[in-house]
C-alpha cells in the first residue's frame, strides 16, 4: 500500500516500512506519531483520492537531526558592504509502520 501524506506542510510519498527525514516534529526518539492528512492512497492498483478515512503510523527513530549549513552572503561592491548569514534546518528522522 502506497500513500501520499502531508506532513508539516510538505507533502511525502510512503508506504510500510519506509524511514525519511521530516521536517522537526515535537517528540522523543521512540515516540508514535500518527498523521491523519493523508492525500491519495494506492492500495493494489485501486486509488482514492478524495475523502480518504485513513492514517499513517509512524515512529520517531531519531529526534533531532541537522541538515547541512546553508549560508546567505550579500556584498555590495566597492562599498564594504559584506553581511553573512547562515543556518542549519532541523529535521526529524521518522520510520513508517503501517498505513490504516
Amino acid at each position: 500500500m502506497l500513500a501520499v501524506v502531508k506532513i508539516a506542510g510538505q507533502q511525502f510519498k510512503v508506504k510500510a516500512g519506509d524511514s525519511l527525514f521530516v521536517p522537526h516534529i515535537e517528540g522523543s526518539t521512540g515516540d508514535k506519531v500518527n498523521f491523519t492528512d493523508v492525500l491519495m492512497t494506492d492500495n493494489g492498483g485501486v486509488v482514492s483520492i478524495s475523502n480518504i478515512n485513513a492514517t499513517v503510523k509512524a515512529e520517531i527513530t531519531k529526534a533531532l537531526v541537522q541538515g547541512d549549513k546553508v549560508i546567505a552572503f550579500k556584498m555590495k561592491r566597492r562599498k564594504g558592504f559584506r553581511k553573512k548569514h547562515g543556518h542549519r534546518t532541523h529535521y526529524t528522522q521518522i520510520k513508517i509502520e503501517s498505513i490504516a
